[in-house]
């Protein structure tokens, strides 16, 4: 890779890849989208559906202006473009001989901009960079239906994600409610203080934090001192999901009446089964030993 391309995760071998599929309506047409690696490919057939058939794809291959913007794109981002084949098609395009697939284009230069899926929902698909140029050619109005629909997608997988993060914290904080409740009923002897009160959730939270973490809130500011926050903060996403996990069971294990010594040890084995399974690992680092 040249100091000037930019790093994508294009695999070179495409057969192989998991794609996600979805769709937008543009200007009236329905257009396929995939994902291979984490980049969006738009479906160049299902573009030209609403002006006609594949032969006007043909016909925007064979031009120059095409073939030299493809040829950029791929030197920016394909470390393994054959710059000497697309040369070769440049000086080519223009007479009335020149005639270029996409196919043809994929194989001589190991282009990674487009490429050819077989089968259903089958068609050549490209970059949403380059798709966005052929929507250009193909009418200025549809580019820009195609990109005001592409981003209102993407839009919507944006909220989505964070969608997911949100209740997985609004779910660990409806738990812990859950949890401080069962603490309150049975660990909380009558007319304790306010300060007392604390103490007790303190250490409740601290048998989780063993049990998940392997150090206590105190024990773990004094290996991060510089670090903001505290532990749960800076928790993984999997961690959270474990966490919440973990209070819901402890309150049922209090209701049940055993003591933290018992608790922590059942609660530190489900930690490292549950922590197994999310990261989907046959191992995974100690989570910390129970107290003795």
């Amino acid at each position: 890779m040249t100091k000037n391309q930019r790093k994508l995760p294009f695999p070179t071998c495409f057969e192989s890849i998991h794609m996600k599929n979805r769709s937008i309506t543009v200007h009236g047409a329905d257009v396929s989208i995939t994902t291979r690696h984490d980049q969006d490919y738009i479906s160049l057939t299902d573009m030209v559906k609403r002006f006609g058939d594949e032969i006007i794809l043909y016909g925007w291959l064979r031009n120059r202006s095409t073939i030299e913007f493809l040829g950029i794109w791929e030197q920016i981002y394909n470390p393994t473009f054959k710059p000497i084949e697309f040369d070769r098609f440049k000086n080519q395009a223009g007479s009335n001989s020149f005639s270029l697939s996409p196919k043809k284009w994929i194989e001589a230069t190991n282009a990674i901009g487009i490429y050819a899926k077989a089968g259903r929902g089958g068609g050549t698909y490209a970059h949403r960079d380059i798709a966005f140029e052929f929507g250009s050619w193909l009418s200025p109005e549809f580019k820009l239906y195609l990109i005001k629909e592409f981003q209102r997608l993407k839009d919507e997988e944006a909220r989505a994600t964070s969608l997911e993060w949100n209740f997985q914290r609004t779910l660990a904080k409806v738990n812990y409610r859950i949890h401080t409740d069962a603490i309150k009923e049975h660990l909380i002897p009558q007319k304790l203080t306010q300060a007392q009160t604390n103490t007790v959730y303190a250490s409740e939270a601290d048998l989780l934090n063993v049990a998940l973490f392997g150090m206590t809130a105190v024990q773990w500011r004094q290996a991060n001192p510089k670090e903001p926050g505290n532990m749960r903060d800076l928790a993984t996403l999997e961690q959270l999901v474990v966490l919440s996990n973990m209070e819901s069971i402890n309150a049922v294990l209090i209701h049940q009446g055993l003591a933290a010594s018992e608790r922590v040890v059942q609660l530190n084995a489900i930690a490292m089964t549950q922590m197994r399974s999310l990261v989907g690992l046959g191992t995974v680092k100690l989570l910390g030993e129970a107290p003795k």
